[in-house]
């Protein structure tokens, strides 16, 4: 039975109680947070701590923030990483287990005039491995796992790919760096999802799903058989938790999501 989650802004609801009342009728079994800068996640530990005593299923946090450990300037870095280790500890203290994050996000595409970044692949990957590893030793510490996303090229130039992320991860030598995959940047990226998959099965530890229009899931047209028949043939055990847009009425949007992944998935 495939476990779905919900990132929080999708539910409607005034506090987290209230959406995972909404979430458990729709057939979720957890929420996922997010998680924005200037530390704002921890200055919601007691809203968290409560929603957790509720009964309300948190197991992960994705960022939202405007920088990330691989920009060009080095206080954003300082600040993104600071950002970050402390998102890893409230997620560790209300019993979670991890935070995903992309490298970066909007900073730099290839794709895009000029081209050619500031900064070269060999320095991209010093700044990453350098922030990748502060990160996962944190992460170790705490007990929890940190969440890798590639994302698609025109979000970001330096981790496109689950192969480019498993180079990185297995570079540190941290177990607690994983790859957290998404659906809609494999569309974009990936001459065969469900593959990279299984290619990569030892690295996945969570995985976020949209459609190939950044809709919920259903509203696209991604391979979902084949891209959760991957999943389910390396085992994954962990949620499925939608990030993505909804298109028509969004109750009713969020509310078909977990009975059309079953169904795909089945």
């Amino acid at each position: 039975m495939l476990k779905t989650a919900a990132q929080e802004q999708l539910l409607p609801g005034d506090t987290l109680q209230a959406k995972w009342e909404f979430a458990q009728q729709a057939g979720y079994d957890a929420i996922e947070l997010r998680a924005k800068g200037d530390f704002h996640f921890a200055s919601r530990i007691d809203e968290l701590q409560q929603a957790r005593k509720d009964g309300v299923v948190m197991p992960t946090v994705c960022v939202d923030m405007l920088h990330f450990f691989g920009a060009f300037d080095a206080d954003l870095r300082r600040d993104a990483i600071a950002q970050m280790k402390s998102q890893l500890t409230v997620i560790a203290e209300i019993g979670g287990l991890g935070a995903q994050t992309p490298a970066s996000y909007g900073m730099f595409s290839r794709r895009l005039p000029p081209f050619e970044p500031p900064r070269s692949e060999e320095e991209d990957r010093e700044i990453l491995l350098a922030g990748l590893s502060e990160l996962g030793e944190h992460a170790r510490r705490e007990g929890v796992a940190l969440f890798l996303e590639p994302l698609n090229r025109y979000e970001d130039h330096m981790v496109n790919r689950l192969e480019q992320a498993a180079d990185l991860i297995r570079a540190t030598g941290l177990d607690s760096i994983r790859i957290g995959i998404d659906s809609y940047h494999m569309n974009i990226e990936e001459s065969d999802p469900a593959a990279a998959i299984i290619a990569h099965a030892d690295l996945i530890g969570h995985a976020q799903v949209s459609d190939s229009n950044r809709f919920q899931p259903g509203a696209g047209h991604l391979d979902w058989p084949a891209w959760l028949g991957a999943l389910h043939t390396i085992g994954y055990d962990g949620h499925l938790a939608a990030e993505c847009r909804l298109t028509g009425d969004p109750v009713e949007a969020v509310r078909s999501i977990p009975a059309f992944l079953q169904r795909s998935g089945a």
